[in-house]
Parts: structure tokens; sequence; C-alpha cells
């Protein structure tokens, strides 16, 4: 076997090339967060929340869904929207 002297140059390089395929396999395995429709499953771990507060924000309106033969599936649109409208300022107001 032939010895191969490797310059810091040629090191450089290596790092360069590694760090962009890197960086390439990370962006194409990021999960996508704009899936849609969720499963109850899903938005219980998203949320993380228990089966029956889902059911809870079901039954009392705050979140919709959607209902095909036995599974329920929520729009990750609403689940915003139902985050959004119920946030919560950081300072509360002091004067009341």
């Amino acid at each position: 076997m032939a010895a191969s002297i490797i310059t810091t140059e040629d090191l450089y390089e290596f790092k360069i090339e590694l760090l962009q395929e890197i960086k390439k396999m990370l962006q194409s395995a990021e999960p996508n967060n704009s899936k849609k429709w969720l499963k109850s499953k899903e938005v219980i771990k998203l949320l993380n929340i228990s089966q029956g507060t889902l059911q809870n924000l079901r039954i009392n309106g705050t979140l919709t869904y959607t209902k095909i033969g036995g599974t329920l599936y929520y729009d990750n649109s609403d689940i915003e929207k139902c985050l959004n409208k119920n946030k919560v300022s950081a300072l509360p107001t002091l004067l009341k």
C-alpha cells in the first residue's frame, strides 16, 4: 500500500465538504411540522395533554375536529388558532 501525505489544506477541504453534507442531511431529515391533519395521538403528544383533556376540548367546542370512520382528525391550523386565541400575557396588569 502506497503512503499518502495529507496536508492541512486537504483536511480543511474535507472539513468543509463534510459540514456541507451534514447540513444537507439535516435539512432533508427535518420533520415536517406543517402536516395538515393530525390524529388524536399526535395532538395529545403535541400539546402534552391527556386523552380526557382532548375530549373536553372537543366537547366544549374549543378544538374542532373531523371524524372519518372511527378516526378523529384535527386541522393543524385550528390547533395553532386555539393556542393563539388562549394566549395569556406574560406580564399581568398590576392595576385592576
